[in-house]
């Protein structure tokens, strides 16, 4: 097991940092993967992990401290030397890894303070405070019960000093960046399809059905046994899934005849937010469609509790559509940082080098 960590340059341009083969991320290192089975506390065994972690990540980051301020030269491309100030200005991770770094709860928020039992509504809520946080974590050198009150208080996990504590020039909540792969592939798009193929809604069998009587068609993966019968559906999948869902369901009825108008829109709300954040380049007018998207899908979200699906949608993953349009404002087209790209350097960095060990 390996747990590695990559890095790029913001100004790569994204057709490369696409690329694996371009070799436009590289390599950091591996953090250990120890579980800490000596420590009978699951809390003090999650508190442990979680130092390590960060003790990592700072070790690996130890340089920019010095010179992200002061700056330092560096020669380009096209053998211009610059004075340049590297500094931390992105974080690409999944949900679990978003949590680990901002040092907060599962189901919670890791960008802003959202209570968690409003993660289903679509409002906005503030970042998180930097200054704040920092001051919270300032206190882990002093005595250790008034530091885990303080972090108890600001709901924060006690970490002993967190890697982008002393980090120049940075907003680590503004950091966090969209992730396409985990956030609506494998997360929304996910719970869509439960949602769809419930018996509640058409069941299983009725999608199944229609997948089935599908005719051929050029680009579009064919699923001659269902959708419901795949046991671990991959990324690639579930955009295969996703190209196909609003036919499977326009005509269905529902089991005790009700109308499937709202079903269909808010499955057409969440697809069109899928391919518009995928946009490669944006406007304000896109990004203003994205968002009108997202409202159409809460506006008919309720037609799932009406049907005894859900009690709720405080579900992290869907209130973090609402933060798309500030991070794609920020740092550019969801392209630019999908861990998607990052699944393919694990063949190499992690897949092969575990199979030339012993």
């Amino acid at each position: 097991m390996a747990y590695p960590v990559y890095l790029t340059i913001g100004n790569i341009p994204k057709e490369i940092r696409r690329k694996p083969s371009c070799c436009a991320q590289i390599l950091m290192g591996y953090i250990p993967t120890t579980k800490f089975l000596g420590i009978t506390t699951k809390a003090a065994r999650r508190r442990a992990l979680s130092n390590l972690f960060h003790t990592c990540i700072q070790h690996i980051l130890a340089l920019i401290n010095s010179i992200g301020e002061t700056g330092i030269e560096m020669l380009s491309g096209d053998g211009i030397w610059h004075w340049c100030h590297p500094i931390f200005s992105a974080f690409v991770g999944d949900y679990p890894e978003q949590v680990l770094v901002m040092c907060t709860f599962n189901s919670h928020c890791p960008k802003c303070i959202v209570p968690s039992d409003h993660l289903g509504d679509y409002d906005c809520y503030p970042l998180w405070n930097f200054d704040d946080t920092r001051d919270v974590y300032l206190l882990a050198k002093s005595d250790a019960l008034v530091f885990h009150a303080a972090c108890r208080e600001a709901g924060l996990k006690p970490v002993y000093h967190p890697f982008w504590e002393f980090l120049p020039l940075m907003n680590i909540y503004l950091s966090i960046t969209p992730d396409v792969l985990h956030q609506l592939l494998q997360g929304i798009m996910k719970h869509l399809i439960l949602w769809l193929t419930s018996p509640e809604v058409f069941g299983p069998e009725g999608i199944n059905v229609c997948c089935r009587s599908l005719p051929p068609s050029h680009h579009i993966a064919m699923f001659p046994k269902g959708i419901t019968i795949l046991s671990w559906v991959t990324g690639t999948e579930h955009k295969n899934i996703c190209r196909i869902l609003i036919g499977l369901i326009i005509n269905l009825p529902l089991p005790h005849g009700q109308a499937s108008v709202c079903i269909v829109k808010a499955a057409c709300a969440l697809l069109d937010f899928l391919y518009l954040a995928q946009f490669p380049s944006h406007t304000s007018d896109t990004l203003k469609h994205l968002d009108n998207s997202l409202a159409q899908f809460h506006h008919n979200k309720s037609v799932f509790v009406d049907l005894g699906l859900r009690r709720d949608f405080n579900i992290p993953k869907l209130h973090s559509l609402i933060h798309y349009q500030t991070s794609i404002s920020l740092f550019g087209t969801v392209d630019n940082y999908n861990t998607e790209q990052s699944k393919c350097l694990h063949i190499d960095f992690a897949k092969d080098t575990y199979h030339a060990t012993n």
